[in-house]
């Protein structure tokens, strides 16, 4: 089943916090949401993608980073081995199939040596920035990349 030409969006996807070992974690703005802060994420392309391969894809697809296997950033992207699941908001739903109202969200990080300047696709994304990581929290539109963000010190090497 597919939304027009698109296929249905499967209702698992990554969410990946960047950051760097000073713990500054870079945010993107959403292009069809103002205001709408968040880490990168994105859903499964298939069902059985791993989603380390979902996360590597979507860094790449979002920001221009390149840490999928092979890469110089390969290492440091690491599944946290949590997973979220919350509804989708409305306005968003009509990209999956009908009766679809929860996704669940698998957390990563991936830590870079400094601040990079991404580079956005427009259609996606408008604006970047890099914020210390409990600034980042609060900018966030999402409660669960908020809170995926205030476990970074947890999680950071």
């Amino acid at each position: 089943m597919t939304t027009g030409a698109r296929p249905w969006k499967i209702p698992e996807s990554v969410l990946v916090v960047i950051h760097t070992p000073a713990l500054d974690v870079l945010l993107i703005r959403r292009a069809d949401a103002a205001g709408f802060w968040q880490s990168v994420t994105g859903s499964r392309d298939t069902a059985d993608e791993p989603f380390a391969l979902t996360a590597a894809r979507e860094v790449a697809e979002e920001t221009g980073i390149q840490c999928g296997e092979g890469s110089a950033l390969a290492s440091q992207l690491v599944d946290w081995q949590l997973s979220n699941i919350y509804e989708i908001y409305p306005r968003w739903r009509v990209r999956y199939a009908p009766g679809v109202t929860h996704n669940t969200e698998h957390l990563f990080g991936l830590c870079v040596p400094e601040r990079l300047e991404p580079t956005l696709d427009p259609r996606e994304h408008t604006d970047w920035q890099w914020l210390p990581y409990r600034e980042a929290a609060d900018a966030c539109f999402s409660p669960s990349n908020a809170e995926a963000i205030l476990l970074l010190p947890e999680f950071a090497r």
